[in-house]
């Protein structure tokens, strides 16, 4: 076994075929010494982790445990790299059982690379958010509009296009709720705080009867025409504000959904939980999350353990 790579009992390296494997990487797919040594590695890894949950052999594995055990990789610290050839071998690999006929399916099909951990925007932290919501001025004519539109897209996670879309009607104030219409039109309940509720409230009392010229639509946010605020607008809207709450990062509407995930994740919600206030279809696409919130606890140790 290549240095680095776990140490495997023999009953393991051949339940899940590994020198098999080696012979073919050398023989048949001709791949180099490298390749076959960091393949190694990385099949004498997973192997590992496979008996940890409870497999005996490389069919045992589906989908879902697989991604897994992407997860697990991220967490060991490795690079985002190392982490994508890891992937690469897991799929070579079970190229390699299906042609052989060791499984009849192959469970790395859809599994992903760790590209978009890497392209996640940047989180606010509380105290960034916070001076964020308290940047409108009351010198600003838009003020309670702008207000209100900071706290629903952070209080309530949603994606740009979802803001800009809310009707009046969708506005469920006194259950403290939101009525969301997300990708392909499907619709969600999504909490709000109270701080929220208040900013909407004022914004319908002071602001947006002066705006409404006939032309909203029934669409909550207003522009200064009185038509619905489009996606430029409310790109300026937040970077006006962003540049006044003196924060350098940079941020878009969707770091205020990925703030709003990540501080809810960091403050113990379920994982479920907020996949369904996120409106993701699949709880895998949550899961990045979890991943921010685990660097975001690995600064903090980096930063105050006296042994880190």
């Amino acid at each position: 076994m290549p240095p680095g790579a776990p140490l495997l009992p023999d009953e393991t390296a051949r339940a899940f075929l590994l020198e098999r494997f080696q012979d073919f990487l050398s023989l048949e797919s001709g791949a180099a010494s490298n390749t076959r040594e960091a393949y190694a590695r990385d099949l004498a890894r997973f192997a590992s982790f496979a008996l940890t949950v409870g497999a005996r052999g490389p069919a045992d594995l589906d989908a879902r445990q697989l991604r897994n055990y992407v997860y697990h990789l991220k967490d060991l610290g490795l690079s985002p790299a190392s982490i994508r050839r890891g992937v690469s071998a897991i799929r070579t690999y079970y190229r390699f059982l299906l042609s052989e006929g060791h499984v009849v399916r192959d469970p790395s099909e859809r599994l992903e690379t760790p590209r978009g951990w890497r392209s996640l925007p940047e989180v606010l932290t509380v105290e960034e958010v916070e001076r964020l919501l308290a940047a409108p001025s009351l010198d600003d004519p838009f003020v309670f509009r702008d207000r209100a539109m900071l706290e629903l897209a952070y209080g309530a996670g949603l994606r740009v296009s979802e803001w800009i879309g809310l009707a009046v009607r969708d506005l469920l104030l006194e259950d403290l709720l939101v009525r969301v219409f997300g990708k392909g039109g499907k619709e969600r309940l999504v909490p709000i705080g109270g701080k929220a509720v208040g900013a909407v409230a004022m914004y319908l009392r002071e602001l947006r009867p002066r705006l409404e010229k006939g032309r909203g639509r029934g669409i909550l946010f207003l522009n200064a025409r009185g038509e619905p605020l489009t996606r430029m607008g409310a790109w300026k809207v937040l970077r006006k504000h962003v540049e006044r709450a003196g924060i350098e990062k940079t941020v878009t509407p969707h770091t205020l959904r990925h703030s709003f995930a990540t501080h809810l994740l960091e403050g113990g919600a379920d994982l479920r939980a907020v996949q369904e206030m996120l409106g993701h279809a699949d709880i895998s696409t949550t899961q990045i999350y979890t991943h921010v919130d685990r660097e975001y606890l690995r600064s903090v140790h980096r930063q105050y353990h006296p042994r880190s």
